[in-house]
């Protein structure tokens, strides 16, 4: 079966870090403020992997209140949830749609590694991994330049469990 989710993340532009998009460093005088790296792009991406499988969200899988999750690669966690669920529910990633909000910096530069970094890490090819950049023409908090967000939108494909009729060999029939 298919299932489609969608993801959104922003975060806060500060002085002081490093920024850090689709798990790689892009150069920039501010980086985004949060727990973790806070990779807007990733935590995007895997908000919609969890949506599509029905699993929550980021906050519930990995809580900005546990220290574990301190300064880590938002890659790294985004490799481990991809592979849970590949393992423990049996889902794989078809494709990833994703779309970076910001006024500054111009990321055109840096998509095609972004596209490369997440899609091994996602463990599909990069063509099925797309990432856009757009601006909001100077306005909202992406537009003045206090933040950054990111959408996306992710398919996944769960395998079925196969149905057993009531003697538990024959697959149930719907009779249609």
């Amino acid at each position: 079966m298919f299932r489609v989710g969608v993801g959104y993340d922003a975060h806060r532009l500060v002085k002081g870090r490093k920024l850090i998009l689709g798990g790689m460093e892009v150069p920039f005088e501010k980086g985004l403020e949060g727990h973790s790296d806070a990779d807007v792009l990733c935590h995007a991406i895997m908000d919609a992997i969890l949506g599509a499988a029905g699993l929550g969200d980021i906050g519930q899988m990995f809580p900005d209140d546990d220290p574990a999750f301190k300064g880590v690669s938002s890659l790294g966690l985004l490799y481990t949830l991809v592979e849970y669920c590949r393992r423990k529910r049996k889902v794989r990633i078809v494709n990833v749609d994703a779309t970076v909000v910001a006024q500054r910096p111009k990321l055109a530069p840096y998509i095609l590694q972004m596209r490369a970094i997440l899609s091994k890490a996602m463990g599909i090819p990069p063509e099925r991994v797309s990432v856009k950049a757009t601006t909001t023409e100077g306005m909202g908090f992406t537009g003045t330049g206090e933040g950054m967000a990111a959408y996306a939108v992710v398919m996944i494909e769960e395998e079925e469990p196969e149905e057993v009729g009531g003697d538990g060999r024959r697959p149930v029939t719907s009779g249609y």
